[in-house]
């Protein structure tokens, strides 16, 4: 439907579902007004907007099979990767880019890069952007690009500050909606939906059952935070599955080297916060957990869009804690759904084993039998030039523990006085102090009896002057009193 007005040339907004296509309604448009690449254009016509790095690498990757014969030069620009091969890119020429607005503006503020020249912009899951605070930035990538241009907005929600958003810098756009009359946000009709009230340390019992069902391809598990992705990935790794962890706090390397693994099969469980619920698009993906309860209604949508994609089946489940069930009706409720008061689940629930075909008896660890993935360490990372701080994982995998090397003795050093002493030398004796005779009722000539005197002790000899000196009276001096 968006791709006759896209090759028109008018402004769009464009609303769909996700997994419906909408990355080659605005790329087939943009390549074929921009036409092929010549030796004499090096600044670039085509600028599509991404806010996450995964999303930039996906869209990147259709706009090249998009291209096909045409030879358009595509270029992918976002932070966490060295400026150098992105300069150099940019100094050879390109006709579309597509980035994240912190590095766009970033090699705009260098003088790198020139939108002086971009006939054609796209605003890709312009909602997402949004929620990421890229709204300042937005605004000012709109005013280096020039007022005679074509603008494309595209998203699977449409909030109203992206309504306003258009009505600001777009030129009596069309909105095109491919919804179903239910609802906005209604999630996709293809993903069999389960959601059951559960208990949050029998969570990764239940998890470790699911990954076992019959049938069970690619699984997507996502949670709320950095640390609970660690959490979950470390500890399914222990029980045997083949799993990685995506989110903010890992290297830019770490990310594409455990989607790169994610997609090649070398593991089958990826763990993820809601940043990597846009802009993966794996076909093979059969269910996604939401360890955690979405936020909203937006955040759920999106999530479970991962699963069901291109026409094919899904099945999403959804956790829901005792103290989350007020947030979870208020989502029901949004979208129209029949799960308004979650079965109480267990690991042990019988209808867990029915409704996931999961065989009897199953339990939460992976047998060793069945252990047949390469696992993370079998993806080599990239060398990217990442900028800034060294990330690492969470949890160290079981192949790369190492065991703790044994504790060297401490060599202890005698010493007397600060001093050291040499080895073998025998230790000096101190002579003996006779003790002071203590103060009692005994008169002078009895303790003379009682302590007699050694022979050995020689009389001190004192001169006369210094008799004098010690019976002359003192002078009390301001130095000395103070």
């Amino acid at each position: 439907m968006a791709l006759p007005l896209a090759l028109s040339g008018q402004d769009l907004i464009g609303q769909a579902r996700t997994g419906t296509g909408k990355t080659y309604a605005f790329g087939i448009a943009m390549l074929q007004s921009i036409g092929k690449p010549r030796k004499n254009r090096k600044k670039p016509r085509g600028l599509v907007v991404v806010p996450t790095r995964e999303l930039a690498t996906q869209v990147s990757e259709d706009l090249v099979t998009a291209a096909g014969k045409l030879g358009s030069r595509v270029l992918t620009v976002y932070g966490g990767r060295a400026y150098e091969p992105q300069v150099e890119a940019l100094k050879a020429g390109v006709d579309v880019i597509v980035g994240t607005p912190g590095r766009l503006l970033d090699l705009v503020k260098q003088k790198h890069l020139d939108l002086s020249q971009v006939t054609s912009l796209v605003l890709d899951e312009a909602d997402r952007m949004l929620d990421l605070g890229f709204l300042p930035d937005i605004e000012r990538i709109f005013k280096l690009i020039p007022e005679e241009r074509q603008t494309m907005l595209f998203s699977a929600t449409m909030p109203g500050e992206i309504v306003g958003l258009s009505r600001k810098y777009l030129n009596r756009p069309t909105h095109v909606r491919a919804e179903h009359e239910s609802g906005e946000g209604e999630a996709a009709p293809e993903v069999r939906q389960i959601v059951w009230r559960v208990h949050r340390m029998d969570k990764i019992e239940i998890v470790a059952r699911l990954l076992q069902a019959n049938g069970r391809g690619l699984t997507m598990v996502f949670c709320e935070t950095k640390r609970a992705c660690d959490m979950v990935a470390e500890q399914l790794d222990t029980r045997g599955f083949a799993v990685a962890a995506v989110h903010g706090d890992l290297g830019q390397g770490q990310r594409e080297q455990a989607l790169r693994a994610f997609r090649n099969g070398k593991i089958d469980v990826l763990v993820a916060t809601d940043v990597a619920a846009r802009g993966i698009d794996i076909d093979d993906v059969t269910h996604v957990v939401n360890y955690d309860c979405p936020t909203d209604d937006k955040t759920y949508v999106h999530r479970i869009g991962r699963t069901g994609r291109a026409g094919r089946t899904g099945i999403s489940v959804t956790f829901v804690e005792w103290e989350e069930l007020t947030r979870w009706k208020m989502i029901n409720q949004m979208l129209g759904l029949d799960f308004a008061e979650p079965e109480e689940t267990y690991s042990t629930s019988p209808h867990v084993f029915s409704e996931l075909d999961i065989p009897a008896g199953t339990k939460g660890v992976l047998p060793r039998a069945n252990r047949s993935r390469a696992g993370l360490s079998a993806e080599v990372i990239e060398d990217l030039g990442e900028t800034g701080r060294t990330r690492t994982r969470g949890g160290r995998r079981r192949d790369e523990r190492e065991e703790r090397p044994a504790r060297t003795p401490r060599q202890r050093r005698r010493t007397r006085g600060g001093k050291p002493t040499e080895e073998g030398t025998a230790p000096v004796e101190t002579p003996e102090v006779e003790p002071v005779p203590s103060r009692s009722s005994k008169p002078d000539s009895a303790r003379r009896a009682d302590s007699p005197r050694k022979a050995e002790e020689t009389p001190a000899i004192i001169s006369a002057d210094e008799v004098e000196a010690a019976a002359a009276p003192r002078r009390r001096t301001r130095r000395g009193a103070a």
